[in-house]
């Protein structure tokens, strides 16, 4: 099978855990890169990192220019018109790698799914129609964009689920943070919500956050 290329970043042992982090609109895997010392995870948790490069695309709300791009948005309002056959096939390419990570021995529910901004759409959509439980879902500056299509699969539908926004966002406005967390909570979930006092990017203290997430996350299972 043909899987999405990757920047791989593996633990100094044999990987345990694995967390999968889709990058932005017109970044690469790249962009998130130096995320993986910047958490200072414990040697002991094993943590694989990969950072999957999203395909180049025409992209509307940007005149039709061919960038790195996991679908194509169609404007700009708070609606967020996206193309969700795009996203789908973005997930399902996703999908895979989880798979690709289970069959190299890592238990699903040792696996976190990350997204900031485009790719935490895509992560949405991924974690939560994935067939096997996750460990978690980390949606980073971003939107719930297939809410109203999605079909949750049962072994995730109390997932672990962290928002993270900052407060002063103007391209991913903090009030469709808001929304994924109302929409999550009408389908169950209680997901938890923190904003942040920056703009669409990550900061010190989100980072630090972070990495106690990751670590509650995989020493409690």
């Amino acid at each position: 099978m043909e899987y999405l290329p990757s920047v791989d970043i593996g633990p100094t042992s044999n990987a345990t855990a694995s967390v999968i982090w889709l990058h932005g609109l017109g970044a690469d895997g790249h962009d998130f890169e130096p995320i993986a010392r910047a958490l200072n995870l414990p040697k002991s948790l094993a943590v694989r990192f990969i950072f999957p490069h999203s395909p180049s695309i025409p992209v509307t709300i940007n005149g039709g220019m061919v960038m790195p791009a996991w679908y194509d948005i169609l404007d700009m309002s708070i609606e967020r018109k996206v193309d969700v056959q795009q996203l789908n096939e973005s997930a399902n390419a996703i999908q895979a790698l989880i798979d690709r990570e289970v069959e190299r021995g890592i238990e699903p529910s040792r696996i976190i799914l990350a997204g900031f901004s485009q790719g935490g759409a895509v992560a949405y959509q991924a974690a939560l129609s994935y067939r096997q439980p996750l460990a978690g879902l980390l949606a980073m500056s971003t939107y719930f964009a297939t809410k109203d299509s999605i079909q949750i699969h049962d072994s995730n539908k109390s997932m672990n689920i962290a928002i993270m926004h900052g407060s002063l966002d103007p391209v991913v406005v903090p009030q469709l943070g808001v929304q994924a967390v109302e929409a999550l909570e009408k389908k169950g979930f209680t997901p938890s919500f923190q904003q942040y006092a920056m703009e669409h990017c990550v900061c010190e203290e989100q980072i630090a956050d972070i990495s106690a997430w990751i670590q509650e996350r995989l020493i409690e299972l």
